[in-house]
């Protein structure tokens, strides 16, 4: 499996959308291979393109004096919160050369995170029911999904709650379920886990999952 892997640190969401939007375009031209860029976000808010303004629970005046803007975004998926501490990551992949169909492209996503919770920390994770996409630990989701494809290629991705805050969270409802919680490594684990670690296993599983799924593909 040809991967590129670009760490950004902490980014702009606008900085990032601009980043992703180049990558797809190089992706889409065959000068790049598959690319995996991973990165944190100041404290934002995203509306994927079903979304529902009514999630977001405090006034656009509340949430400049946070400092926190709200993006709209061709992904799929409702509201959702980024900040530090949350691990996000935008896979840029052609899914013709994969040979996976969007659902199969969203369930290994899935899978990267179920299987680095189990056998990392023993975390017991699970797909969620057909609406309820992303990884979830009981009824609190711990990874959120939301992806759009471009021409075959893939952009937006995952954000995985490693050390988020998440009394940020109580400023929307996240992905407009308002019956279930979200969690984090931190509050699971009862102490904050190594952020660096938490990417090398992010990648180490990116990694393992996806050449699985190429494997029964034939590539």
């Amino acid at each position: 499996m040809k991967l590129d892997i670009l760490r950004r640190g902490e980014l702009d969401y606008n900085e990032a959308l601009s980043l992703q939007e180049k990558t797809v375009s190089l992706r889409q031209e065959g000068v790049i291979p598959d690319t995996l860029i991973l990165l944190e976000h100041p404290p934002v808010i995203t509306l994927g393109r079903r979304g529902d303004g009514k999630n977001i629970l405090l006034g656009r005046e509340e949430l400049d004096a946070k400092g926190v803007r709200v993006y709209e975004v061709n992904r799929g998926g409702d509201v959702t919160y980024h900040g530090p501490g949350q691990i996000v990551g935008y896979p840029v992949m052609d899914l013709g050369e994969t040979g996976l169909d969007i659902r199969e492209y969203v369930s290994a996503l899935e899978e990267v995170f179920i299987r680095l919770l189990e056998r990392e920390f023993g975390i017991k994770a699970s797909r969620g029911e057909k609406k309820y996409t992303g990884v979830w630990v009981g009824r609190d989701k711990i990874t959120a999904i939301g992806i759009a494809v471009r021409n075959r290629v893939t952009m937006h991705g995952f954000a995985f709650n490693v050390n988020t805050d998440l009394s940020h969270f109580g400023w929307i409802n996240p992905c407009g379920l308002s019956d279930r919680g979200v969690t984090s490594l931190k509050k699971i684990r009862g102490a904050e886990t190594d952020i660096e670690s938490a990417y090398a296993l992010v990648i180490k599983y990116f990694i393992e999952v996806f050449e699985e799924k190429f494997g029964e593909k034939g590539r």
